[in-house]
């Protein structure tokens, strides 16, 4: 292949056929998989189709016919597919584990559809991702693991992770680039006197996801613990995905109004004038939730349609009353040398007020993007699956 991905073959092609406009492969475990004559030659791997260099494409489909068919079809040996096309002759040759990881066939692209595993304080209190730092830092094993973990749960803990400063930015890094912000590369959630950011007093705050006012919400956040001598000050977090669903499928009409209405999220303070625009809920084609925008301190007035307004007051008042519900809170308590990571564009997170009578508190924190996160772990599945 000429590509970086290895390609392990399961099954093997056991017959090919072909009709007036595709390729039919039956596998050896009596499956079918369809290809289109146009997709099949749209993804040739030749060194003529694909730069060997940086293995991007060169070839562009509206170089050959429309009506482009193969003048021969060979199963070889080797199990490769082989094709001579009636275009000039060109030669495409196909590995069968590409073929059959690439299947466009419905069934086949559900399997191959990630799905999350969707929490609720019952679950996630038996099931938090628990990892120990030296593992993770110095195992790829353990760090594919725990991006798995992260990826699929939303969240996870680190635990005995040395109490120095800037300690947080070093696991971070064991994913790839960290995202600054106007918070800073690294930022210290701890009281100060002129806060820009209700982050850093005492107060509680409630669940939220930090910074909707971003056109792209930053996908991980890490907080480290690095004292937390102070009563008080206990984290609390929600699935927003469970939420969500939960909205879906009890309170269809809300539903709809938090993911088609648009809310205002602002972020100003002296240096800084951050705005966007978006519904709270936000799906893909597949009609699948993959983010959630929520901060109520830090939306604009809302600017609908006078026919919505109650309707989205109804829906939102229901989605905060939601998130208070015990049943989906997950309260947790940072002690030094704990860490922990979660999907920030799914994962709510608030914070009780806490008393500096009695202690300090000092949380580091940072950002990396969750195609950061998707990239690790496709990188170490190839050195190590």
């Amino acid at each position: 292949m000429n590509g970086y991905t290895v390609y392990k073959t399961q099954v093997n092609p056991k017959s090919v056929s072909l009709n007036d406009r595709i390729i039919r492969v039956g596998w050896d475990n009596g499956e079918q998989s369809d290809y289109h004559f146009l997709w099949l030659r749209d993804n040739c791997h030749c060194d003529e189709c694909v730069t060997s260099l940086s293995k991007e494409q060169v070839f562009e489909i509206c170089d050959v016919p429309f009506d482009i068919k193969p003048l021969s079809v060979e199963l070889s040996k080797d199990n490769m597919i082989n094709i001579i096309w009636d275009y000039k002759s060109h030669k495409s040759s196909y590995h069968p584990a590409w073929l059959k990881q690439h299947c466009y066939s419905q069934e086949a692209r559900e399997k191959r559809n990630l799905k999350y595993k969707i929490w609720d304080k019952k679950l996630i209190e038996k099931s938090l991702p628990l990892y120990e730092y030296q593992d993770v830092m110095n195992k790829d094993e353990i760090l594919l693991s725990w991006l798995y973990d992260l990826r699929d749960y939303g969240i996870s803990k680190i635990v005995n992770v040395k109490n120095k400063l800037n300690e947080v930015q070093k696991v971070a890094q064991r994913i790839s680039f960290i995202r600054e912000t106007n918070f800073g590369i690294v930022f210290d959630v701890i009281s100060k006197k002129s806060a820009n950011s209700a982050a850093y007093t005492n107060l509680k705050l409630p669940l939220h996801t930090d910074l909707p006012t971003r056109e792209l919400q930053p996908g991980l956040q890490f907080l480290h613990c690095l004292v937390n001598d102070a009563s008080g000050g206990e984290s609390i977090l929600v699935d927003g995905f469970k939420i969500a669903e939960y909205m879906r499928e009890k309170h269809k009409d809300e539903y709809k109004a938090l993911s088609t209405l648009p809310m205002s999220f602002y972020n100003k303070d002296k240096n800084s004038d951050y705005r966007f625009v978006s519904p709270m809920i936000i799906s893909n084609d597949k009609d699948e939730i993959v983010e959630i925008r929520m901060a109520n301190f830090l939306r604009g007035p809302i600017d609908i349609d006078g026919k919505d307004m109650e309707s989205f007051y109804n829906a939102y008042r229901l989605f905060i009353l939601l998130t208070r519900d015990e049943k989906f809170q997950f309260y947790h308590r940072l002690n030094q040398g704990d860490l922990i990571v979660f999907d920030n564009r799914r994962i709510l997170h608030a914070r009780n007020s806490f008393d500096l009578k009695e202690g300090e508190r000092h949380l580091q924190g940072c950002y990396v993007d969750k195609d950061e996160l998707l990239s690790k772990i496709r990188i170490l599945e190839r050195e190590i699956i």
